[in-house]
C-alpha cells in the first residue's frame, strides 16, 4: 500500500468515528466515551507516522509543500492538545461534547487541505515505487506508534522518532525499542537520499541541499537522542525500583506497627475484661452479703413481732 492510500484510509476511519459520535444520543455517555477513546488512538497513531516519515520525506523531495507541511504540523499540535484534554474526561462534563466538536472541525479542515492540495503534489512528484516504499515504512511505524496524544513531545526528526517510539511502547505497556527509532530515522534518510538520487536535488527545510555529510550529522543526532532516551528510561527504571523498595519498606513497617498495635489492643482488652470480671465478682459478693444481712434483720424483726 502506498503512503497516500494509507493516510486516506486513516482519514476515512476517523471520519466514520466522527459520524458515529454525532449520531449518538445525548444520553449515550458510555458510547460517546468509547468512540472518543478510539478517536484518540487513531489520530495519535496517524499524526505520529506523518510527523516521523511522511512530512520529513516529502518536505525534502517535493517542491511546493513546505508551507502546507508546516501548517499541518501546527494543526497536529492543536489537535493533540484537544486529544490529551479529552483523554479520561467525564463524558457527562459540560465541555466534553463542545471539545469533541472543535476537534472534529479542526481535523476535517486538516484532511480537506491534505487531500485537496498536499497529497496531489506528492503523488505527482513521487513515483509509485517511492510511495510504496514510504507506505511500507509508515505501516511498520504505525504498528508501534503512540496510542495517546503527547502534545509536548517533539514533532520533527530525530526527536519525534525517538520519543514517539518510546511513547508508543509506554502507551502499549511494553519494552523500549529505541533501536527501531534509529532504524526508522535511517529509513527516512535513505528514502530522501534515493529519491534525490533519482531526481534533481531539492532544498531541505533549512535551505541547504541534502548531502551525505548532512545525512551523517542527522544520524549522529538521532544516535545521541536515542542514547538520551535509553538513559532516561534507565533512570526511570532505577527510580521505579527505589520507589518499589521504599513502598515495600513502608508496607513492612506499617504491618509491624499494626501487629504491635493489635497486640497492645488485645492486652488492654484482656486487662479490661479481667478488671470488669473482678469488679462484677466483687459487686456480686457485696450484693450477696447485703442481701444476707437484710434477710437476717428481717427474720429477727419477725421473731420480735411474734413474741
Amino acid at each position: 500500500m502506498d503512503a497516500i492510500t494509507l493516510l486516506k484510509q486513516d482519514h476515512k476511519t476517523v471520519e466514520k468515528l466522527f459520524k458515529d459520535f454525532e449520531q449518538a444520543g445525548d444520553n449515550a455517555h458510555v458510547t460517546r466515551r468509547n468512540l472518543v477513546d478510539r478517536i484518540i488512538e487513531e489520530l495519535a497513531k496517524h499524526a505520529a507516522i506523518e510527523e516521523q516519515l511522511f512530512y520529513p520525506v516529502t518536505r525534502a523531495t517535493v517542491p511546493g509543500v513546505e508551507d502546507t507541511a508546516l501548517e499541518s504540523m501546527e494543526e497536529h499540535h492543536l489537535v493533540k492538545i484537544l486529544l490529551s484534554e479529552l483523554d479520561g474526561m467525564d463524558p457527562e462534563a459540560e465541555r466534553f461534547v463542545p471539545k469533541v466538536t472543535v476537534l472534529m472541525e479542526n481535523v476535517r479542515h486538516h484532511v480537506e487541505e491534505e487531500e485537496g492540495d498536499y497529497f496531489p503534489k506528492v503523488r505527482a512528484e513521487l513515483g509509485r515505487n517511492d510511495l510504496a516504499e514510504l507506505g511500507d515504512a509508515m505501516a511498520k511505524a504505525k504498528a508501534i506508534a503512540p496510542t495517546h496524544a503527547h502534545p509536548h513531545a517533539p514533532d520533527t526528526p530525530p526527536g519525534n522518532i525517538v520519543v514517539g517510539t518510546v511513547a508508543g511502547v509506554v502507551d502499549r505497556v511494553g519494552d523500549t525499542v529505541s533501536g527501531f527509532a534509529q532504524g526508522g530515522f535511517d529509513v527516512a534518510l535513505d528514502l530522501i537520499a534515493r529519491i534525490l538520487g533519482n531526481q534533481r536535488p531539492r532544498q531541505t527545510a533549512t535551505g541547504s541541499p541534502t548531502t551525505k555529510k548532512a545525512a551523517t550529522q542527522l544520524r549522529q543526532k538521532a544516535s545521541t537522542a536515542t542514547t538520551k532516551a535509553s538513559r532516561a528510561r534507565a533512570k526511570a527504571t532505577n527510580t521505579g525500583k527505589a520507589t518499589t523498595k521504599a513502598a515495600r519498606s513502608g508496607a513492612k513497617a506499617t504491618a509491624t506497627s499494626a501487629r504491635k498495635g493489635a497486640k497492645r489492643t488485645t492486652a488492654a482488652a484482656s486487662a479490661g475484661a479481667k478488671r470488669t470480671a473482678n469488679t462484677a465478682k466483687a459487686g456480686g459478693k457485696q450484693t450477696a452479703t447485703t442481701a444476707k444481712r437484710a434477710g437476717t434483720t428481717t427474720r429477727r424483726a419477725a421473731a420480735r413481732s411474734s413474741s
